[in-house]
């Protein structure tokens, strides 16, 4: 049923005071409570919805976690070319994170959750799929000796690694990334990458 409040339903009013309350303080300190509060729902109504505070992160991690992914291969399907592409994919990082500040801050700051933990099963197939295609985009760049042969974590850490220090610092409110920043940036992971001449 809807609230004729402000129209929205009682798992959308949830899961939005959720990403409030989880960005702002963090899972672990966030409670039961406040999370029925910040969202102006009942305890039944929460009950009718969710299971516990650890059903609604592991449901908002599994689906902010679908989002990234889905806009990820998106953007490097686009591009042909192998620089264009690993440029493309942190300059993405950055305005995804941007548009999506406190989804992405639970990705960046949050723990995943565990396969025996809500939302685990999910996260756990959502990267399989991930990888592989991100692999099948990859691979006839390596074969045509353009990008070198990277195992997937080091890839990732490559690749984004400085760009997900970006963003914590920003989220943090320590620094506002800049233009040329996050040009370097898309430098530094092409260079990171690339195959060198031996």
């Amino acid at each position: 049923m809807r609230n004729a409040k402000n129209g929205r339903d009682g798992r959308t009013r949830i899961v939005e005071g959720a990403l409030r309350r989880f960005s702002q303080d963090g899972v672990s300190a966030t409670t039961l409570a406040s999370l029925r509060q910040e969202s102006g729902v009942s305890v039944g109504s929460f009950y009718h919805h969710f299971a516990s505070k650890e059903h609604v992160f592991g449901m908002l991690y599994a689906e902010t976690l679908t989002m990234y992914q889905d806009a990820f291969l998106a953007e490097l399907r686009s591009h042909e070319g192998a620089r264009e592409g690993v440029e493309a994919i942190v300059a993405l990082h950055m305005s995804w994170c941007g548009e999506h500040r406190e989804r992405a801050n639970l990705l960046i700051s949050e723990r995943p959750p565990k396969r025996d933990e809500p939302g685990g099963p999910e996260v756990a197939e959502s990267r399989r799929a991930f990888f592989r295609n991100v692999a099948d985009w990859w691979r006839p760049h390596m074969k045509a000796g353009v990008l070198q042969p990277v195992p997937p974590t080091m890839c990732y850490v490559l690749w984004l690694g400085p760009a997900v220090e970006m963003c914590r610092l920003w989220f943090a409110g320590a620094h506002q990334p800049t233009e040329e920043e996050i040009a370097a940036m898309c430098g530094a992971a092409w260079q990171s990458l690339r195959r060198h001449p031996s």
